[in-house]
């Protein structure tokens, strides 16, 4: 394959941003290693790629906060080569670094943290009150003016950091993963907030992402593997470097299916009860036969086949670099004894509260053994406090729960010699080996030092840690860390697994493994896994899903029933291809289509007659002089299901508050 290098730069005259054979070094490490990329006036660039990548390291530099060893860097026309050439762009730009807030002060409160930096950034006064204002409604933080930064949920502190860094009206943004970490409809706002800036402002913006969702939004984008660009251009081009198709369907049972497509193809995924298989082939009925050959006497059902997206082309591209490593195929995963009968957890009326504020109210849902059970919600919504009730770490306000057949009020260690647990922190001991967290973990749960040397071999192949061993856990990469947490916490062979925020900044191929890991465990092993994801094309790999709001369970069922759910209240999802998207989609929620989003160069609508908002649609833009390209029917993805039903939610309380005077 040939890879698509970036068009020359001296083509064009309205660049921003010119970067030539970038190298970044730290003592014998090469971060970045002979980079090239353009970033045009007006337009969103994407930097993708795995942890790792070199995709901070860069930006940095074109930040003119990091020095580099060779290539040029030219931000506006000037060559930023030193700390005084970075001082003459500064003021044109607006860095976001990566981390939940942590450009921002802690103590200090929405509206001082915005403040600070408009006085930093010397916006005068009679300007400041106007920015502050739209800015905080865009961000809808408006009602928390005066709640300290600590105080915010992750999706709020990450618009506050956008706030911050877009105050002083800057040419060119630069926003290092602005929303890892963050809930579905938070990053749905910062995209929108992105789009009307470029619109109305002319902004340039210079983004990099963990979600590969997100890919589709850029108007160009570079991929990095290993500080090396993989591959540049737009979406589309960088789509048609892997032509193929996309092949999800039933078949059971599910682990002998999925060993028999592994011998023949290289992208297997279970989601949920569903395989789904990337093809060589673009013929349907081609890729859907070879499919069928490969599973012998297996029979496919309910098979659809789709065009590949960014995410499979991305993992495609990484596969065909990197070396097939066995060990996924040929470790085996012992049944597990249970010496209970029922549900794994079972939650009735779970309450809690912290003085006035009620975080958890009246949760209630079970997950059978060898199921794998999705938590999804905003940031504060509550996950994280039903899983530390469930597994003893918090006593709840009210209600019962048992895990793994004991009660969660009374039980005590027992709840915790039979579960695993992953927090959203590291557990692990950054400072020893590989070998020495094992033994460290197998040590707390009391294992004698046979059954040690067993579960060390057995975790050091179901993780794929082979060669990791004697590695500091601290300088792994952050797919290989993950996988080493989730060994410690199998160590013990427990009968429950709850994990929380597990592959938050996981690169593609580390996510898919570990989630491979995960579905063989609950398939072979029969171990109940209750997981929170912000990914929401994770949550596909659920078999069932329970939505949090304001600490309710507000929609419940699998994958496929809550989609279903909200195409019956809401409609189909129609995808608008227009000449100016921003434009578009404040002309569409003018005209009455109120959950117009912008997706990328694209706008999405929920609609319940598509032929009539279709017609209803084209003469709104038209009328505006806004030309259609193209409008299409899509499949409703977990991120519309989430969306919908939180801002539904949303909705409904302001018009409740309006009623009541609040």
């Amino acid at each position: 394959m040939k890879e698509m290098e970036t068009e020359p730069s001296s083509q064009h005259s309205d660049t921003v941003v010119r970067v030539s054979q970038f190298v970044k070094r730290y003592k014998k490490h090469v971060a970045v290693d002979g980079v090239d990329l353009e970033v045009r006036r007006g337009e969103i660039y994407g930097l993708i790629g795995p942890d790792g990548a070199g995709k901070s390291s860069l930006m940095k530099a074109i930040a003119g906060v990091l020095t580099y060893g060779e290539g040029t860097v030219e931000v506006f026309g000037t060559l930023v080569d030193s700390e005084r050439a970075a001082e003459l762009v500064k003021q044109r730009i607006g860095f976001l670094p990566q981390g939940l807030g942590l450009n921002l002060y802690p103590d200090l409160s929405v509206e001082e943290n915005i403040d600070f930096f408009a006085r930093l950034r010397l916006v005068p006064k009679h300007e400041l009150a106007e920015r502050k204002a739209r800015l905080l409604a865009m961000t809808r933080l408006d009602k928390f003016r005066e709640r300290a930064m600590k105080d915010l949920s992750g999706g709020m502190k990450q618009k506050l950091g956008l706030i911050c860094t877009l105050i002083h009206d800057p040419e060119l943004a630069i926003l290092d993963e602005p929303t890892t970490g963050v809930d579905p409809v938070s990053r749905r706002d910062f995209w929108a907030i992105l789009a009307e800036f470029l619109q109305e402002r002319g902004m340039t913006a210079l983004v990099s992402t963990a979600y590969m969702d997100e890919a589709a939004r850029f108007h160009r984008l570079s991929f990095l593997s290993n500080g090396k660009q993989l591959v540049s251009g737009t979406p589309a081009e960088v789509q048609a470097l892997v032509p193929g198709s996309m092949v999800t369907f039933d078949a059971a049972p599910q682990p002998e299916a999925m060993a028999r497509l592994k011998a023949s193809y290289r992208q297997v995924e279970a989601l949920g009860p569903r395989l789904h298989v990337f093809t060589d082939s673009t013929d349907a009925a081609q890729a859907v036969s070879q499919i069928e050959t490969a599973l012998g006497d297996v029979k496919p059902s309910n098979v659809r086949v789709d065009e590949p997206e960014l995410e499979d082309v991305f993992v495609a591209l990484l596969l065909r670099r990197a070396e097939r490593q066995a060990a996924d195929d040929t470790v085996s995963f012992p049944t597990t004894n249970r010496d209970y009968h029922g549900p794994a957890i079972e939650a009735k009326g779970l309450v809690r509260d912290f003085g006035p504020f009620r975080a958890v109210d009246q949760v209630t849902f079970r997950v059978e053994p060898g199921e794998i059970f999705g938590l999804l919600g905003a940031n504060g919504a509550g996950k994280t406090t039903v899983i530390k009730m469930l597994t003893g770490i918090m006593p709840p306000t009210g209600g019962e729960g048992w895990v793994a057949g004991a009660a969660m009020k009374t039980a005590g260690d027992t709840i915790k010699e039979r579960i695993g647990y992953m927090s959203q922190a590291f557990a692990l001991y950054l400072d020893l080996t590989v070998v020495e967290n094992i033994r460290l973990f197998a040590g707390i749960y009391g294992l004698d030092s046979r059954a040690t040397e067993e579960r060390l071999r057995w975790i050091t192949a179901m993780a794929g840690l082979h060669g990791y061993e004697s590695s500091q856990t601290g300088r792994l990469p952050m797919g290989v860390r993950q996988r080493l947490a989730l060994g410690c916490a199998l160590v013990h062979r427990p009968r429950v697994l709850f994990l929380d925020e597990p592959t938050s900044g996981v690169d593609p191929i580390g996510r898919r493994r570990f989630w491979e890991i995960l579905s063989r465990l609950a398939r072979e092993e029969g171990v109940a896994i209750l997981v929170t994801t912000h990914y929401l094309t994770e949550a596909e790999h659920c078999d069932h899903l329970a939505l949090m709001y304001a600490g309710r369970i507000v929609a419940e069922g699998s994958p496929s029933d809550m989609k279903s759910q909200v195409e019956h209240e809401a409609g189909r999802l129609l995808e608008i291809d227009t000449d100016v998207p921003g434009q578009a989609c404040r002309q569409l929620k003018g005209a009455g289509f109120s959950g117009a989003a912008l997706y990328g160069a694209k706008i999405h609508v929920l609609s319940r007659n598509p032929l009539e908002d279709e017609e209803r649609l084209r003469e709104a833009l038209a009328s505006d002089g806004v030309r259609v390209k193209a409008v299409s029917e899509r499949p409703l993805s977990l991120e519309d299901v989430f969306v919908h039903r939180v801002m539904t939610l949303e909705q409904q309380e302001r018009a409740a508050s309006r009623e009541t005077g609040a």
